[in-house]
């Protein structure tokens, strides 16, 4: 691609991640080469395995998921395992994004892992820096900050307005894991 945009998916609604999977899609179909890396997220959720099925149809090495996370902390907070975890990721991001190989990179729950403080802001602004001009990077999660807003070139924001959790509704498997 000549121009990549950084795209941010934020807002308290549901589909953040799923946009970004949607996307994805529409990457690997076109021939892109796509890197997926999930901050705080360490357990295996069923869009993974069908992009995995989805990129073995088309060819090797066309997409590449690394999570860097030891599951999500919601009810607790994070531990210096999750920290290391967090600057690993940063470390593996920034070289999907420097390396030119990646047409698409998506890094899901960096809003959230800056709010949380796994991910100082000053990092997450400087690795959305380090991008290649050619590469479209999505930055998905609540609570993006007004710096990540400012450097977007597009922000969608997702906004619950009915949501059957409140009804005391689990995920599910297939739908929302």
């Amino acid at each position: 691609m000549e121009s990549g945009y950084l795209q941010v998916y934020t807002g308290n609604g549901k589909g953040k991640t799923t946009a970004a999977i949607g996307l994805c899609v529409r990457a690997l179909g076109a021939g892109l080469d796509v890197y997926i890396g999930q901050f705080i997220k360490g357990m295996r959720y069923s869009e993974i395995a069908a992009l995995e099925a989805l990129s073995s149809a088309l060819g090797p090495g066309r997409l590449v998921v690394e999570q860097y996370g030891r599951g999500c902390f919601i009810f607790r907070d994070p531990e210096r395992a999750d920290i290391d975890a967090a600057r690993e990721g940063l470390s593996r991001a920034r070289s999907a994004l420097e390396s030119g190989g990646f047409g698409l990179v998506i890094l899901d729950e960096l809003n959230v892992a800056v709010k949380v403080g796994v991910v100082a802001e000053a990092d997450a602004l400087a690795l959305v820096a380090a991008r290649r001009p050619g590469t479209e990077l999505v930055v998905t999660g609540r609570y993006a900050s007004d710096a990540m807003l400012a450097a977007a070139d597009l922000v969608t924001e997702m906004r619950e307005v009915k949501h059957y959790y409140r009804e005391g509704v689990q995920a599910r498997d297939g739908i929302e894991r």
